[in-house]
């Protein structure tokens, strides 16, 4: 009875509502009927209700000769991704909420905000003109006697990951510090003021005021990060990869892309990406109620 009067009276907000509602359900969630494919042995153009073969499919994953190397690689990303990458943001934001020149302010947000809209295509052409063995950064260093020969960045295995981390974080941090920004616009201005009477210098203040102001932000996208911990890129990967860096390049998405749909092992990605899906949701649950407890902050 509870549930139908507040329907009733939140019905015109439901309304507005039933055209995002119909979208997720038709594009989001009925093609998840296709998930059973992970337990067949899915033909393309047979019925998708025969040839089952349990858990065949997940059992092969841990039992390939690559399935640690696709973890390591996968779990070292997303770390770098997480540990860096998060964090990063949050320090722009607070850094560009100290600027007082509103004109100098907007050019570095907005400079900040462009990487994010160029595709990996160009950022992958930058970052082979830039580290390619007769790229920019090699011929400065060779120009200022740092090297005799050529050092292959984009060839050496060793270099991947900090290149993929600093490309993944110069993309993304101004356009993840936006939220943040936002937090930050929400703060009492009266508690910043009533800081400064109490002699809280610029490093105080955002320590007792603009941080805690924006704990609940900051908890919840980490909760929804954890969430992505093995999604560690896929395009970037791709692009920036070749034969000489797979070892440390390979993660589950390139894996899936490569076994399970360029060879049309169908049921076997599928198998695979459900597995990668299910341990996602299970860190955020376990994050959501770990945070709920000592935090008194959740998402659901």
């Amino acid at each position: 009875m509870k549930v139908y009067k507040r329907f009733s009276r939140e019905r015109q907000l439901w309304l507005l509502s039933l055209p995002i509602i119909a979208w997720v359900l038709i594009f989001n969630y009925y093609p998840m009927y296709g998930l059973i494919i992970a337990f067949q042995n899915y033909i393309p153009g047979q019925s998708m209700f025969g040839n089952w073969v349990g858990f065949d499919n997940f059992i092969r994953f841990f039992q390939e000769p690559d399935f640690w190397l696709i973890m390591r690689n996968t779990i070292v990303i997303s770390l770098l991704n997480l540990f860096i990458g998060f964090p990063a943001p949050i320090v722009l934001a607070l850094l560009l909420n100290e600027v007082k020149n509103r004109a100098f302010k907007k050019i570095i947000q907005s400079l900040s905000y462009i990487p994010y809209f160029i595709s990996w295509v160009v950022v992958a052409s930058i970052a082979f003109t830039l580290l390619g063995s007769n790229g920019i950064f090699n011929d400065l260093l060779q120009r200022f006697g740092f090297i005799d020969h050529p050092i292959l960045f984009l060839g050496e295995g060793k270099y991947f990951w900090a290149i993929l981390t600093t490309g993944n974080l110069w993309k993304d941090i101004g356009f993840n510090s936006i939220i943040y920004l936002s937090a930050i616009a929400g703060i009492d201005r009266e508690l910043y003021e009533a800081g400064r009477v109490d002699g809280l210098g610029r490093f105080g203040l955002v320590w007792h005021i603009t941080l805690p102001g924006i704990r609940a932000t900051i908890v919840l996208l980490f909760i929804l990060a954890l969430g992505s911990i093995l999604n560690a890129g896929f395009e970037q990967q791709l692009l920036l990869g070749s034969p000489t860096t797979r070892d440390y390049y390979e993660v589950i998405d390139t894996y899936v892309y490569r076994f399970g749909v360029q060879l049309g092992n169908y049921s076997y990605g599928a198998a695979v990406g459900l597995m990668k899906s299910l341990i996602g949701v299970t860190l955020v649950i376990l994050a959501n109620r770990t945070s709920r407890r000592v935090m008194q902050t959740s998402i659901f």
